[in-house]
């Protein structure tokens, strides 16, 4: 634990000091690369407004994580329980996954309005593919053995299911969880870039159009902070989930 944390001091420290040398070298204004003091005097003038705009970004990113998470692994189980169903069902996933979101984003946010449903469809949008992906390949990763017993005893496919197929896909979903989480305030913040009356997304669009980069730096680093502790959030949860997984990480 302690190596971790020298490490990460150590990184961040080397980060911050050669963005410093690269502003102080390149003189360049402040208004196109401002300095880590600038960041850092910005973060302190608006903290209190980027501690507003990060709860609304990080409700919209739960709200969306939770919708494509059900939705990922709905589609999962029906195409584990019909496997006739799996060709139609993945095509239209295939189809959403494809679709960029900076394209879908305004559509929603005509027909949804400003408020949060258009960000929480876009996240949901953009995190329910690996979801349905990690869950299908958990479902399917059964020992042979064990399902083969299983078929032998006549077991329901429904005990099957929760006795062999959902223990075995945990570790699946966990890592989806880990990819998942960062990635939905990145589809809340998009679709606030969209249109917005909060969040960090607008508070990120004001700063841009008033050429303000400290502000926008800022926010920046508001939001890789809130990535950061939600995916330490989902490695922990993977810790008390799949405790087996975890021990053979550390090794």
């Amino acid at each position: 634990m302690r190596s971790r944390l020298v490490s990460l001091v150590v990184i961040v420290g080397a980060a911050i000091v050669s963005w410093q040398l690269l502003v102080m070298a390149g003189d360049f204004p402040i208004y196109i690369v401002p300095g880590p003091a600038d960041v850092l005097e910005a973060l302190g003038d608006e903290i209190g407004g980027l501690v507003r705009a990060s709860g609304v970004t990080l409700l919209e990113a739960t709200a969306g994580l939770v919708l494509g998470a059900v939705a990922g692994i709905t589609l999962a189980v029906l195409i584990t329980f019909w496997g006739h169903l799996e060709q139609g069902l993945m095509s239209l996933a295939l189809l959403v996954k494809s679709t960029p979101i900076i394209a879908i984003a305004p559509i929603l946010t005509i027909w949804m309005g400003f408020g949060a449903g258009p960000k929480v469809a876009v996240t949901a949008l953009l995190t329910f593919f690996p979801v349905l992906i990690n869950a299908l390949e958990g479902f399917r990763s059964v020992d042979v053995a064990m399902l083969d017993w299983a078929r032998s005893i006549d077991a329901p496919k429904r005990e099957v299911f929760v006795q062999l197929r959902w223990p075995s896909a945990r570790p699946f979903l966990f890592a989806a969880l880990k990819v998942v989480a960062p990635l939905s305030l990145i589809g809340a913040v998009v679709a606030e870039w969209v249109g917005a009356s909060s969040g960090l997304g607008r508070h990120m669009w004001v700063a841009y159009t008033n050429l303000d980069m400290p502000s926008l730096f800022a926010a920046v680093l508001a939001l890789a902070s809130m990535s950061a502790l939600i995916y330490w959030a989902a490695d922990m949860a993977e810790r008390k989930g799949v405790p087996w997984e975890a021990s053979q990480a550390s090794v």
